[in-house]
């Protein structure tokens, strides 16, 4: 599944020298991180909304939706996805309580 995110990492990394006017990606890219940011905010909100809802199959389309744009928004900022899968292998035996709190300190 890594390899997944981190070949459509490739495809939206290779995107922001793209001509706007022919892809949607680099149109983000042009407009900069704000408008990225509001694309990720209303796809996090299509994906409550769905998981309100039991249809299954749009709720896996809406949360694809925002896994894409987040994998934009990181993309913006010069990261991709295998720093964050990092993060949550990172995080395998460490309880939820103990992690919350490891960040308190």
């Amino acid at each position: 599944m890594s390899d997944t995110l981190e070949k459509l990492a490739a495809v939206i990394d290779a995107r922001k020298s793209a001509d706007p006017e022919s892809s949607y990606v680099a149109s983000l890219f042009d407009k900069g991180m704000n408008s990225i940011l509001k694309k990720v905010g209303e796809e996090a909100a299509e994906t409550i909304v769905a998981a309100k809802e039991p249809d299954d199959a749009q709720l896996v389309h809406e949360t694809a939706d925002l896994w894409f744009h987040t994998l934009v928004m990181l993309a913006e900022r010069g990261l991709g996805p295998g720093l964050v899968l990092a993060e949550l292998e990172r995080r395998f035996g460490i309880s939820g309580v103990d992690e919350k709190a490891a960040r308190k300190k």
